[in-house]
């Protein structure tokens, strides 16, 4: 049974940073591809951030230059980085985990349980 357990959620003020993790008890096939997606109270569910095992990344183009993404492979951990939070970004934060290629249009498999980002102006 897949399982990937986030932790680092929380509540910040505007321009304030938080770290998201993000652990997977699986096989390295089925994290080829890890990453996070956020839904925010009303909105559609949308894509953050991705990571292959190679180590490439895709971002949104509203977390550019403020988040980033890594990863280490021999642990199956993944990291979200956020810096210069936005009031737009809060949301609850969702990791994914799959083992195919990363792509924010694409199906994964494994979900966590999510973890809530709030920040305030």
């Amino acid at each position: 049974q897949v399982q990937l357990v986030e932790s680092g959620g929380g509540s910040v003020q505007a321009g304030g940073s938080l770290r998201l993790s993000c652990a997977a008890s699986v096989s390295a096939y089925n994290t080829y591809c890890m990453g996070w997606f956020r839904q925010a109270p009303g909105k559609e569910r949308e894509g953050v951030a991705l990571i292959d095992a190679y180590r490439r990344t895709s971002y949104d183009d509203s977390v550019k230059g403020r988040f980033t993404i890594s990863r280490e492979n021999d642990k199956n951990i993944a990291y979200l980085q956020m810096n210069s939070l936005k009031p737009e970004d809060t949301a609850m934060y969702y990791c994914v985990a799959g083992p195919r290629r990363c792509g924010f249009e694409g199906s994964y498999n494994y979900w966590g349980q999510g973890t809530q980002v709030t920040v305030s102006s």
